[in-house]
């Protein structure tokens, strides 16, 4: 499976992003500052957005699920429950998966945020796709639940899973980063070469790497273990 990236270009008044390269089967990490274009990326990438210049192509791709950063955007169910119907699912084994069941007969727009982006995660990463598009996952998300995101996101096989996100504290095991600087895309490579040409790294492996440390990847074990590292 391929993604391609052919010189894609979106504008707006004087803004634009340029995009070039390749997303292979694995989890990517596509990083920038807020309003840098990552939700622009994600929503050329699913076919939602067309660019204004160049092309998006996909190789071996027969299914894809975008994930947009706020949930409301995607309700259809008046209940809780019925909501995770509308995604063909049993709504006890969702639930009770997020810690939800007490509130099956709840309106989902009268949950908390959070509570909101648990269900909405929850019914996306029970389906399986060849790309996965996740914008901003872990916002609205306590410790607990971004480390259970990235619990479940490493359990997954097969695929392309791209996470657009700012997060600088929870990351799962990822195969490659990608970040947005001044309105053009950086391919800063595989793990873990990429992390010492990752502008957008995190202070923690900033210093790890300028102790002589670097990681061999981002996630909370593998900073631990550079941490510890003698």
């Amino acid at each position: 499976m391929r993604l391609y990236l052919n010189t894609a270009r979106a504008c707006h008044g004087n803004w634009s992003l340029t995009v070039q390269g390749t997303f292979c089967e694995g989890i990517h990490l596509v990083s920038g500052d807020v309003g840098s274009g990552k939700s622009t990326l994600a929503l050329m990438m699913a076919g939602l957005l067309s660019p204004t210049d160049g092309s998006i192509g996909q190789d071996g791709i027969s299914s894809s699920m975008i994930a947009l950063q706020f949930p409301e955007l995607h309700v259809t169910g008046t209940t809780v429950a019925e909501e995770c119907r509308s995604w063909g699912l049993d709504p006890e084994s969702v639930l009770g998966a997020v810690d939800l069941m007490d509130k099956s007969d709840t309106p989902p727009l009268s949950l908390s945020r959070g509570e909101l982006k648990r269900l909405y995660l929850a019914c996306i990463l029970s389906g399986q796709y060849d790309l996965l598009l996740l914008d901003e996952p872990f916002s609205s998300l306590d410790c607990r639940e971004k480390e259970r995101l990235c619990e479940i996101l490493a359990r997954r096989s097969g695929g392309i899973i791209i996470l657009f996100t700012h997060e600088q504290t929870s990351f799962p095991r990822v195969d490659h980063i990608w970040e947005i600087q001044g309105g053009v895309l950086i391919d800063c490579g595989e793990l873990p070469g990429a992390l010492v040409r990752w502008e957008h790294a995190p202070a923690l492996i900033k210093k790890l790497i300028s102790a002589g440390r670097c990681p061999k990847n981002i996630s909370p074990g593998d900073l631990m273990e550079a941490g510890c590292r003698t």
